[in-house]
């Protein structure tokens, strides 16, 4: 209880602090809730599961909604690197706003090479100026793995011909805090697949400074925004587990909260694509699914306005939080059989190669055992 009281002390004090700063924004956010037709009743609701997602007492919802108010006192700088911008697209992309977009287009974005207006030497102008003027106190996003191979020339962007490496380094520098959105941020994604041969990596691997890695393919807009929400609340990173990922988002395995997980335990699974199985909504393990080999929040926060995700959807998960995912979770439609993993543990913050390799070969095991389980009930009613 008293790590909690010292922690809304914090949030308080960090709250008092930003609302004396001069407002960024001229249309204050309730004036944008109503414009958008979102209630204050819905804005505190959010404002309470938001606070649950960030693993926060009740206590904290006022505390979400007053920093959600004060988001434009916090400068953003997000850069692209070597990436297909699904993460953004992730963040953005909806038939209607919701409080996390309409939150998101409160902060005061200063650099986004996708959403700003300018381009060109233009843009690159307002990178150097937000850089200068916000020194210490911008928090930075980067989107995308980093090429270092050939001294970064992989990459070069703007018209001064920078490589993202070195631009990653000089915006590092003065950040406050620095986000990783994506796989290919966090861990190098799809780019650094074997054989790599740009030599992407994590932005954690090119830097000194602290880095949450928001893993995902593309991560939940929930786990983008949360972690937004928690640094504007907190002013420092929240607590992260052995990959630097927030634990709040990525504590508990994709197979731990999947709607199929029943099917699992009960030996009923999907054989082939388009079976009676799949319509029944069986689960995808022998379909290749790595939800129980990957840590993320999918099936609870889901996408698209929490409509659906992949699973849901009909094909399993590829693992695509985790690092090296593009090679330690093929096959995608294969289940992994004995092959030992990183993250396959009872806790994400324990690994130990005995148990990861007795667990894979355990969930392997329990799935031919309840198969042969549901079989001799069902030769036994007859």
């Amino acid at each position: 209880m008293s790590d909690y009281r010292a922690l809304m002390a914090r949030c308080e004090s960090r709250l008092e602090s930003l609302a004396k700063q001069a407002a960024v924004k001229k249309t204050p956010l309730n004036e944008k809730l109503d414009a958008a037709g979102v209630s204050r009743r819905d804005f505190m609701k959010w404002s309470a599961i938001t606070a649950s997602t960030l693993a926060l007492p009740m206590q904290f919802a006022p505390m979400v909604a007053k920093a959600a108010e004060v988001a434009d006192r916090v400068p953003l700088i997000w850069l692209h690197m070597a990436e297909c911008t699904g993460c953004s697209e992730s963040l953005i992309r909806g038939d209607t706003p919701t409080v996390d977009t309409l939150i998101f287009d409160y902060i005061s974005l200063e650099y986004h090479e996708t959403l700003m207006a300018g381009s060109g030497w233009q843009a690159e102008a307002r990178l150097s100026e937000a850089k200068q003027q916000y020194a210490g106190q911008y928090l930075l996003a980067v989107e995308g793995a980093i090429p270092t191979a050939n001294g970064g020339h992989f990459l070069t962007i703007g018209p001064h011909g920078h490589t993202g490496l070195d631009m990653v380094h000089e915006t590092a520098e003065n950040a406050a805090a620095i986000v990783a959105v994506g796989t290919c941020a966090s861990f190098g994604g799809v780019q650094a697949a074997a054989p790599n041969p740009t030599g992407a990596k994590g932005v954690d691997k090119v830097i000194h400074q602290p880095v949450v890695n928001l893993a995902g393919c593309p991560p939940s807009e929930k786990n983008i925004v949360g972690t937004l929400m928690y640094f504007i609340m907190f002013g420092k990173l929240p607590p992260l587990d052995m990959f630097n990922r927030p634990k709040w988002a990525y504590g508990a395995r994709v197979h731990d909260n999947c709607e199929r997980r029943g099917h699992f335990d009960a030996g009923e699974f999907v054989e082939t694509f388009g079976d009676e199985g799949a319509e029944d909504g069986y689960c995808l393990y022998k379909m290749g699914c790595k939800g129980p080999y990957t840590y993320n929040n999918c099936p609870t926060e889901r996408f698209n306005h929490h409509t659906s995700w992949p699973v849901l959807a009909g094909h399993g998960c590829i693992g695509c939080s985790e690092p090296n995912f593009w090679d330690t979770m093929a096959d995608f439609e294969k289940p992994l059989g004995r092959r030992e993993l990183h993250s396959l543990d009872k806790t994400v913050d324990f690994v130990g190669g005995t148990l990861l390799g007795l667990t894979v070969a355990g969930i392997g095991a329990h799935a031919v055992a309840s198969v042969f389980a549901k079989e001799e009930k069902e030769s036994g009613d007859e």
